[in-house]
């Protein structure tokens, strides 16, 4: 079946066809490439994602990032560096440049980025984070929960503050945490918290991705693919921000000799199929977790447009043709 709909939207992409947006010596034209190569998979704007890192490694890849010219790019996502220190949910993000958030530190950050930062993704733990969750809401940013062992009680006070996503529910956080109260309970019980999720066959299983979307409502969902530079490639070693990961041959990422998990390989299209998949629900509302969900969350609307085939009985999409339109 021949099908058209809208550019897809990804808002947390760290990399992609080789390319690591985190490494400060990727060049304008492999990034360009990158962003190429995943336009062809769909994705007609993105957020590149730098995570935690020294002011002066975020302000060349930003540099960079932002001298690059294609429509794909809407701003950036900064995850990071005010998240938790603790080893599980801080993930792959270096220890040694997480810190306390502070508005000094983000304005820093924010003029090496010509103020193209539209979304950060902090823990509401760290000392700091409530005063800079409503200094960001004011200046028109979007804040984000993530990497975080908060209490319940922290979560209700970041919401109360203005942070209104999930950033990937279900990672970033404690391997083990009690039955009830833990963070994922208390964010899918909050309704002004949208949900991202990486539907990857790894980040969550199956039941889990089924249960957070119905919790959720398919209408507060947004899927991402948290892509490091492995995504569009095989197996083998690669680095995330300067740190040695493995990919394994079904599109695992883990840092090496680390059990947690270290992004992704998953392209966006593709997460859109195995969500129809788990869930059985109809494409085109699926698409729109991938699509309008997230520019409706920055307040723009989707661009572009997309042709493909879909399969319907053998969960098979194959892009055929992919158009920009004008930047919303």
């Amino acid at each position: 079946m021949r099908i058209e709909l809208p550019g897809l939207f990804d808002l947390q992409v760290n990399g992609f066809a080789g390319v690591d947006f985190n490494n400060p010596a990727a060049t304008i034209d492999q990034v360009f490439s990158a962003l190429e190569a995943m336009m062809a998979t769909g994705v007609t704007r993105c957020l590149p994602t730098l995570i935690s890192s020294s002011l002066e490694q975020f302000a060349q890849c930003a540099s960079t990032i932002l001298s690059v010219d294609h429509p794909t790019f809407a701003g950036l996502h900064m995850e990071g560096p005010y998240l938790s220190p603790l080893d599980g949910p801080r993930g792959v993000h270096p220890l040694s440049h997480l810190r306390a958030a502070s508005v000094e530190d983000f304005d820093r950050r924010q003029e090496a980025a010509e103020g193209n930062i539209r979304m950060v993704t902090l823990a509401p733990e760290v000392p700091g984070a409530l005063t800079l969750i409503e200094y960001l809401v004011r200046h028109g940013l979007r804040v984000a929960l993530g990497h975080t062992a908060a209490t319940p009680q922290q979560i209700r006070d970041a919401v109360r503050a203005g942070a209104t996503l999930s950033t990937h529910l279900g990672n970033g956080c404690q391997m083990n945490m009690p039955r009830h109260p833990n963070i994922i309970w208390e964010q899918l019980a909050q309704d002004e918290l949208e949900a991202s999720l990486i539907v990857d066959g790894h980040h969550l299983p199956p039941a889990t991705v089924r249960a957070m979307i119905r919790a959720k409502q398919p209408s507060r969902i947004i899927l991402i693919t948290d892509a490091m530079a492995a995504a569009g490639c095989g197996p083998g070693n690669y680095e995330l921000n300067g740190e040695p990961v493995v990919v394994n041959v079904d599109g695992r990422v883990t840092p090496i000799g680390k059990p947690w998990l270290a992004g992704s390989t998953l392209t966006l299209d593709r997460a859109v199929v195995n969500t129809v998949k788990l869930t059985g629900l109809p494409l085109e509302q699926v698409w729109q977790m991938a699509a309008h969900h997230p520019a409706e969350y920055l307040g723009l609307s989707p661009a572009g447009r997309v042709v493909a085939d879909w399969d319907e009985n053998y969960y098979r999409l194959d892009t055929l043709e992919v158009t920009q339109g004008p930047n919303p």
